[in-house]
């Protein structure tokens, strides 16, 4: 499998592009000290490409616990802990320990983190129409909350998690990860036909200046909107309403953090209606108006934005 790596490390310009597989650890959200952490994105193998956007490994190389916020990206993702650290996500009850085998459903709000200790990780970020090839239908129910993946799928997961711990390599551990997802696809045939149209309907949604509304857009697939929307949630975990509401946030989220053009022209760019309804928008998202909003107190969101 040729694993093309694009790695960045947070807090230090220095960028390496198009590298063939570098060991290195991997990141999910934080804040820490200078050059305390580093992140690393890695293309999936082609046989993948169509429903992994990517891989990313992250590593911690100080015990200080730290915290930011997670915000709405339109993906669900899985994240091995290997390391001696942990997490810790406050869904609104308080700060909770987060699992070996972490399941992040949609997040639809901020969601506050915190990591303690020398963490280590390996993740895999799926495309939003991707999720129920790998999970069971019905993933809405994982919502704003990150679940025990091994609770979810059963022992294979356990097994896949403590052959990781073993394996000293990280592109030996891609390959065990790879693999595992493959032969995941390969028992969801069934669901390939809807997920592809998904992956159709949302590339529209994507499109700058889409206005249609959901009925002609599933009248060109042949459905329902009202079975539209069930597949969206059941498949996504999001109404296709909210999934655009997403993406337009996150195309704000980058130009917000560039800082070069003013505020009223990312609302213009980016859909908004004016600029109230872009305030009230990134505030529903992020729980800062775009004014308000620092990048230097997202390590993670800066990390991931500038992979």
């Amino acid at each position: 499998m040729n694993v093309e790596i694009f790695c960045s490390v947070l807090y230090n310009s220095t960028w390496q592009e198009e590298i063939i597989f570098d060991p290195g650890p991997d990141l999910l959200y934080l804040p820490v000290p200078a050059m305390a952490m580093e992140y690393k994105e890695i293309k999936p193998g082609d046989r993948l490409k169509q429903y992994v956007k990517c891989y990313y490994t992250y590593e911690s190389d100080a015990a200080t616990a730290f915290e930011d916020t997670v915000f709405p990206s339109g993906n669900m993702e899985i994240i091995f802990n290997l390391g001696t650290g942990h997490w810790l996500t406050d869904s609104g009850a308080g700060f909770k320990t987060t699992p070996q085998v972490e399941l992040w459903g949609q997040v639809t709000k901020p969601l506050p983190v915190r990591s303690v200790g020398r963490n280590t990780m390996l993740g895999v970020r799926f495309f939003p129409h991707a999720a129920a090839v790998f999970f069971p239908e019905k993933v809405d129910l994982f919502n704003d909350q990150v679940s025990d993946f091994r609770d979810v799928s059963g022992n294979g997961v356990s097994s896949l998690h403590a052959r990781l711990l073993e394996t000293p390599t990280w592109q030996e551990r891609l390959l065990l990860l790879e693999e595992f997802l493959w032969q995941r696809i390969l028992r969801s045939e069934k669901r390939h036909t809807k997920v592809t149209m998904l992956d159709h309907v949302m590339h529209e949604i994507r499109q700058p200046g889409f206005f249609d509304n959901i009925e002609n857009v599933a009248a060109r697939y042949g459905i329902t909107s009202r079975y539209l929307q069930k597949l969206f949630v059941q498949y996504t975990g999001l109404t296709p309403k909210l999934y655009s509401k997403i993406h337009r946030f996150q195309n704000s989220l980058q130009l917000v953090i560039r800082n070069e053009a003013p505020l009223t022209a990312i609302a213009y760019d980016c859909g908004y209606f004016d600029q109230s309804h872009f305030i009230r928008e990134f505030k529903s998202f992020t729980g800062h108006t775009p004014s308000g909003y620092m990048p230097d107190q997202s390590p993670v969101t800066l990390a991931v934005s500038n992979s």
